[in-house]
Formats: C-alpha cells, sequence, structure tokens
C-alpha cells in the first residue's frame, strides 16, 4: 500500500515538474498556428492596405489610356514594330512626377487647377487654356464615343451605332449626375483594372520574342522621319494631357471632402509626411499601370500586326479586329472589352475635367459631391460637353481628324499649363514646407520643355510639311 502511494506520489511529482515544459511545447505550438496564420493573412492585409490607398491616381491613369490613346499605342506598334516602345518606360517618370505635383496642388490649397491658376496668374491665360481644354475634350470624347460603339459592335455586329452611343451618353451622365459621389470613385476605381486585360490579351500571344521586346526598351530607335515624330508627338499628347492635370487635383479635393476634411484653410496644417506618401504611392501606382497597358499594347500589335504588314490601323477596333486572326478569340476578345471599359472611364473624366476648369475659372461652385441643383453650372458643361462629343458622330467628322484637333488643342494648352504647375508647386508661400524638391521640379522642367518641342513640332508638321 506504501509502495502504491509512492508510486502514485512520484507520477503526481512528475508531472508538477514537467507541467512548465508541457506549457512551454503547448505554447510553441499554439504560437507557431497563430504566426503561420498571420503569415498567410500578412500578404492579404497588406494587399487590403494598399487598395485603400489607391483612389484618384489609379483612376487619372487609367483614364489616359481612353480609346484614343489605344488607336494611338496601337497605330505605333503596328507601323513601327518594338521601335517605339521605349517610350512606355521614357514617359513614365514625367508624366508621374507632374500628377504628382497636380495632386500636392489639391492636397495643399484644398483647391482645383483651374481655380488656383486663377488666383495666382493673370485671368487671360487661365481663360485661353480652359477654352482650349473644352475644345479638346470635346472632340476627344466625340472620338471616343465612336470608337466605344465601334468596340461594342465587334461583339454584336447587328446592333445600330445610334442606338449605342446614345445608350452609352445616357448612362455616363446618369452615373456623373445621380450617383454619389462616393460610389462614383469606388466605380472608377474598379473600372481602372480594365487595364489589365491589355497584359492578358498580349501574354496570350504565342510565339512572343522576350528579347526583343526586353532590348527594344533599352535601345531608342529613331530615325527622325516625319511620320515618326509625328506619331511620337502624338504618344507625348496622349500620356501628358492636360485633362489628367485638372482631374487630378480636383479630385484630391473631393477625396479629403469625402473623407470628412473640409477646412480648406487648415488643410495644409493637418497635412503629414502619411498623407503625401499614401498620395505618391497612389499616383505613381496609376502612372505605372497606365502605361504598362501602353506598353503591352505596343507590344501586342507589333508582333502580330506589324510581322504581317498590317501596318494601316487607324482606330482602336480595327487592332482589335486584326488581333483576331494572329492572335486568337481570347486575345482580341481582351483587347476588344479592354476598349469598352476604358472608354467608360475616359469619357466623364474628360467631360469632368473641363467641367472643373469651366467651374472655378467663373467661380461656379463645383465638385462630383454636390447634387445637381447645387452645382447646376457645373454639371451643365459636363451635359454640354457630352452631348457634342455625340452629336460630332453624326455629322460627318471622321474620328482621326477629330484627334487630330484635340491633338492641337492639347499641344497649345499643355506646355502653358506645365509651366504653371511647376510654379505653383515651387512655391513656398502657397505650399509651405509640401512645396516640391529639387528633383521634382527639374524633372517637371524637362516635361514641359519635351511637351513644348512636341506642341511645336505638332503644330509645324500640319500647317507647314
Amino acid at each position: 500500500m506504501e509502495g502504491e502511494k509512492k508510486q502514485t506520489g512520484k507520477k503526481i511529482l512528475e508531472k508538477v515538474v514537467r507541467a512548465p515544459a508541457i506549457a512551454l511545447e503547448e505554447t510553441i505550438e499554439v504560437t507557431e498556428v497563430v504566426g503561420e496564420t498571420v503569415a498567410r493573412q500578412e500578404p492579404v492585409k497588406k494587399a487590403k492596405e494598399y487598395w485603400e490607398i489607391l483612389g484618384p491616381g489609379l483612376s487619372t491613369g487609367a483614364a489616359d489610356d481612353d480609346p484614343s490613346g489605344i488607336a494611338t499605342y496601337s497605330q505605333t506598334g503596328a507601323r513601327y514594330g518594338f521601335s517605339l516602345s521605349w517610350l512606355a518606360a521614357f514617359t513614365f517618370p514625367l508624366m508621374a512626377v507632374v500628377q504628382e505635383m497636380c495632386a500636392r496642388i489639391g492636397l495643399v490649397t484644398g483647391h482645383g487647377l483651374a481655380a488656383n491658376i486663377k488666383h495666382y496668374f493673370p485671368k487671360w491665360v487661365l481663360y485661353t487654356a480652359t477654352i482650349l481644354l473644352f475644345v479638346a475634350n470635346t472632340f476627344n470624347i466625340g472620338a471616343d464615343f465612336g470608337a466605344l460603339a465601334a468596340a461594342v459592335m465587334l461583339f454584336f455586329p447587328t446592333l445600330n451605332f445610334t442606338l449605342i452611343v446614345v445608350t452609352f451618353a445616357v448612362l455616363i451622365l446618369a452615373m456623373q449626375i445621380f450617383s454619389s459621389y462616393r460610389g462614383y470613385a469606388k466605380y472608377l476605381k474598379w473600372l481602372a483594372l480594365v487595364l489589365f486585360s491589355y497584359v492578358l490579351s498580349t501574354l496570350m500571344i504565342k510565339g512572343l520574342n522576350w528579347r526583343d521586346v526586353g532590348l527594344s526598351v533599352i535601345t531608342p530607335h529613331l530615325d527622325f522621319s516625319r511620320d515618326q515624330m509625328i506619331m511620337i508627338c502624338a504618344i507625348l499628347g496622349t500620356t501628358i494631357s492636360p485633362y489628367l492635370f485638372f482631374w487630378q487635383t480636383s479630385q484630391e479635393v473631393e477625396d479629403k471632402i469625402l473623407k470628412g476634411e473640409t477646412k480648406a484653410s487648415e488643410r495644409q496644417h493637418d497635412l503629414s509626411r502619411r498623407h503625401i506618401r499614401d498620395m505618391r504611392i497612389d499616383v505613381w501606382s496609376g502612372m505605372l499601370i497606365s502605361n504598362l497597358a501602353m506598353f503591352f499594347i505596343i507590344t501586342a500589335c507589333a508582333t502580330t500586326l506589324n510581322v504581317h504588314g498590317l501596318t494601316d490601323i487607324q482606330t482602336a477596333a480595327q487592332a482589335a479586329e486584326a488581333l483576331r486572326p494572329l492572335a486568337g478569340d481570347n486575345s482580341y476578345l481582351l483587347f476588344a472589352v479592354g476598349i469598352i471599359g476604358v472608354g467608360l472611364l475616359g469619357i466623364p473624366i474628360l467631360a469632368g475635367s473641363a467641367s472643373y476648369a469651366i467651374a472655378e475659372s467663373f467661380g461656379w461652385k463645383e465638385g462630383l459631391s454636390y447634387k445637381l441643383k447645387q452645382a447646376s453650372g457645373f454639371y451643365g458643361v459636363i451635359i454640354v460637353s457630352i452631348i457634342i462629343g455625340l452629336l460630332l458622330n453624326f455629322i460627318g467628322l471622321d474620328p482621326i481628324k477629330a484627334l487630330i484637333y484635340s491633338a492641337l488643342a492639347n499641344g497649345l494648352v499643355a506646355p502653358v499649363v506645365l509651366v504653371l504647375i511647376v510654379l505653383l508647386s515651387s512655391n513656398r508661400k502657397i505650399m509651405g514646407q509640401w512645396v516640391s524638391g529639387p528633383a521634382t521640379r527639374i524633372i517637371g522642367w524637362l516635361a514641359t520643355i519635351i511637351m513644348a518641342v512636341a506642341g511645336l513640332a505638332t503644330l509645324y508638321s500640319l500647317f507647314v510639311l
């Protein structure tokens, strides 16, 4: 009996002694399980945080690749192969820095670009730029409506062109006027992801020589022919466009209002380095996606259309249709879907940017956060620009001519507005501690000079050569 008690006591003592070790082992096991779970969740958490940061910069970058832009990039690849694909990498930092300056102006001042120009520069400069912007955007809207309808007819060839264009015009106006800004901003943000259809469309092409593609990016090729110079000017005008400047600045203001930061006078003091960091992530991400789409569109058309001698591509829909027998149905479908998606994104932004500029120029109440009755002038400009763009498709205006007129107006206004942007973002009295740094200013002035040269070259090619 005593032996049994001793044995039992010994077992109890062993358990007591081993208890901390067992507990430690169990704790380690639990910790490992939790660690593995956290490790699995960490990328998801980071992805969600990144997605939350994205906003105005993403939608602005995506809008840059509207149907007219797709047509320009498609022509580039079809006509010149890989020789001009380096422009995607070249224009990326120029485009991103300019848009960052615009975003910074909106964040710090709490006002759109036109309002700032009106306050610090002669009014005639603003009015001239605003008129040219409205003209350029309206012609661009007209061309984009035609491209949008043509892309839809690739899927449904029996549909009536007029019905398609009018339906999309009504849909776009209804979304801009009657939806809440919160809902509309989400719509633009998700629609921006359609740009990845061009990446997938290109990756589906068989026999793509990535060595040649890579070499074309790091070895710029220029023959200085008239046609190539015109194409380069068209690409620059498409990627660094005035309507993006006005839209980016105003959307930063709208985004802050959405988050409850309505006191513009306190905006500069409320800003933190995190605000600026998040803005940069948003802007540079949007411009990167935009230029990636440009690069893959050029690559797709260079690999297929250029190789097979199909160099006479005038519209985005023609490019998609020509890709079908060469790249396959899936690639063709993704390319065509992309045209429709960016059309639904680009047209309202073209109309909205002109409306912001005009409303701010005349001191009207403006913003998508207001209702129609509260900002009737602002919404009136959107309606007028959409209607005029719509009518351009029924008066016999060739969509290519519409883009030429748009490029002409952009070539005149872009360098002027860029000078004003660099001066505003570099002024410490306006920007305070958030003034643009030396590197940003240098790149900003470089972009201004390049766009001025491109504008002059466009005028020369259209009226002299």
